[in-house]
């Protein structure tokens, strides 16, 4: 009876603990990565590169809290279908350098897809890059149909806009593919669908516009598979 006590006594603590987890502020300045870390959690992933335009390497990088706990995490709509996982939280955030320093530019609490989320293939998490001043975020798993994202975000007007975006989607068994590109700057979407193994003969590639009022920011795009941007099209 004691041990079951202390065992239900435990599991009430930890999760009134793990409710009560808000995320920290990260430093508004640092010096270097290794300062910005918050007590409990890890550093899991870092890249730098130009970001704003100065021709200066800026920074940015992805933590992980140190244990899974449960989350509220939005599926479909971004607002009314949410489900619950256990999961260790990430952080994506962003720092500029100015001169000896790096300032803080963006902290999101939760775009990037926790470990949990990729199905079958584990862990969906790819490492970030910059390129032609594009954070990239890329992400990939699935089971039998394997699905693969891509998210480009742009430092514009003080915000951070999606400027594309990739769904690559194809079947292990059959080779059916279904490729997806997107260019919100240029308001354009190509769709290639076919074979993953007769792509150059058989396969068809079809470019329409994208009907987009303002460009999504990680403001309006909490996270990957919350976007319907076409009918029964999730991005």
């Amino acid at each position: 009876m004691k041990i079951l006590l202390i065992i239900l006594l435990t599991f009430l603590f930890n999760t009134g603990y793990t409710q009560a987890l808000k995320y920290p502020l990260l430093s508004s300045e640092t010096k270097s990565v290794k300062a910005l870390v918050p007590p409990q959690w890890k550093l899991i992933d870092s890249v730098s590169g130009d970001l704003n335009g100065d021709h200066t390497a800026d920074l940015a990088l992805v933590l992980e809290f140190y244990a899974a706990i449960p989350e509220h995490r939005a599926y479909g709509d971004n607002d009314t279908e949410l489900i619950t996982e256990v999961q260790r939280p990430r952080i994506l955030a962003v720092y500029f350098k100015s001169g000896k320093k790096f300032k803080l530019a963006l902290q999101n609490n939760n775009f990037i897809l926790r470990s949990e989320e990729g199905g079958g293939t584990g862990d969906p998490l790819l490492p970030l890059n910059i390129h032609e001043q594009n954070l990239n975020i890329n992400f990939k798993g699935g089971s039998n149909w394997k699905w693969q994202l891509s998210y480009g975000f742009r430092f514009n007007n003080n915000e951070w806009q999606l400027a594309t975006a990739r769904n690559y989607t194809f079947h292990d068994a059959s080779g059916e593919m279904n490729d997806r590109k997107y260019d919100f700057l240029s308001k354009t979407k190509t769709t290639e669908a076919g074979t993953i193994s007769n792509k150059k003969k058989a396969n068809t590639a079809v470019a329409k516009p994208i009907k987009l009022a303002r460009l999504k920011t990680f403001a309006t795009f909490k996270k990957p598979w919350t976007w319907e941007i076409d009918p029964g099209e999730f991005l």
